[in-house]
């Protein structure tokens, strides 16, 4: 396991091993399997593990190869899926232990484009209880008494260690980026309806993004190119000229930690000295209550969606979701509305930030 990920562990260059018949899917999966099976009981990354649907679908794309047909660069690359997709045929289960036991009809929007573009289902990855606050199973791949961050928890460790080349992960409040930051890989939070939600199981719909995870920034390009409901090749040309880059100053500033400050500081020397041009801009004074109202939001949503779910089963429900949806049974209407009228406001004077970025 390396921070920093050589081709043959990246979907963009062993995509084109695939493509030139260097290598199989088929042998691609077993690989990942391997380290499924020397890994996981360590990690626990995963929820289910469909080992032999997946080489049934290896051998698929295989076949469709050698008969010329190339979906892509997903093409045979083996993707995990968080355990709040509907996965066709698999419960999604979201953490809790009764929704799990019905089986999902169809895929979600998102599974149906990853299989449309080739990628191979390898199972569903874990999440923390409804993609909210409670800690997950699994461990950090780097340090297994550390958090790997949540709630796309199970996404982030098995890309980290190779259990598969990309995952589907879902973001409310971090919960995308910060498992990718702790697990050393890459992670993106789409633009707001970029990409479907449709059968996924919520958490606050206003504020849910599905997105991927993977060990690098092409790598996430191609995913997001697959399942993005605008049809997009998000590629890096090569005469793409220097990039700006911007810094916000204030909130996220005057709350980080110092050891966090100098890592950015020397990575913007970095990006400097390799020739970005670095614009510095400042957060909107009204972004100082974002912490207060995205709560809550998120607990008046949560709330609308677990109610009736938390009176009936309330057994099915850990300390911090059910704080959550308590929060947002006892918020005022009124409250819930004005910090929906904060979230338009602020999207945007955000768009201000970005003018010279």
């Amino acid at each position: 396991m390396r921070l920093h990920p050589s081709l043959d562990e990246t979907i963009h260059g062993l995509a084109k091993e695939i493509q030139r018949g260097h290598l199989t899917s088929s042998t691609l999966v077993d690989r990942c399997l391997k380290r499924i099976e020397e890994q996981e009981a360590t990690i626990r990354a995963w929820v289910l593990v469909d080992s032999e649907g997946a080489r049934s679908q290896a051998l698929e794309r295989d076949r469709e190869l050698q008969a010329g047909r190339y979906r892509g660069p997903l093409h045979g690359i083996p993707i995990g899926i968080k355990d709040i997709y509907d996965v066709k045929g698999f419960g999604t289960a979201a953490g809790s232990g009764l929704l799990g036991q019905s089986q999902a009809e169809e895929d979600s929007a998102v599974v149906k484009r990853l299989r449309e573009a080739g990628a191979v289902i390898l199972g569903k990855t874990v999440t923390t209880q409804y993609a909210s606050f409670d800690p997950s199973v699994t461990r950090n791949p780097w340090h297994p008494h550390r958090t790997p961050g949540g709630s796309s928890s199970g996404s982030a460790a098995a890309v980290a260690t190779g259990m598969c080349l990309g995952a589907m992960g879902s973001q409310t409040g971090g919960s995308i980026t910060r498992p990718a930051s702790y697990c050393g890989v890459a992670g993106c939070k789409p633009t707001y309806g970029l990409v479907s939600t449709k059968g996924i199981y919520p958490l606050a719909p206003s504020m849910d993004h599905p997105g991927p995870i993977a060990r690098c920034v092409l790598d996430l390009s191609i995913i997001l190119g697959a399942i993005a409901d605008s049809p997009a090749r998000y590629e890096f040309p090569a005469d793409l000229p220097a990039p700006r880059l911007g810094l916000l100053r204030g909130h996220f500033e005057a709350h980080a930690e110092t050891t966090v400050l100098v890592a950015l500081q020397e990575m913007l020397a970095r990006c400097a000295q390799a020739g970005a041009h670095i614009r510095e801009s400042r957060l909107p004074r009204s972004f100082d209550e974002v912490i207060r109202r995205h709560r809550t939001v998120m607990a008046c949503e949560a709330a609308a969606w677990h109610e009736l779910r938390l009176r009936q089963a309330p057994h099915d429900y850990l300390p911090k979701i059910t704080q959550l949806v308590e929060e947002g049974l006892a918020t005022p209407a009124t409250e819930y509305i004005r910090c929906r009228q904060h979230q338009a406001q602020l999207r945007q004077e955000l768009i201000a930030c970005f003018e010279e970025v």
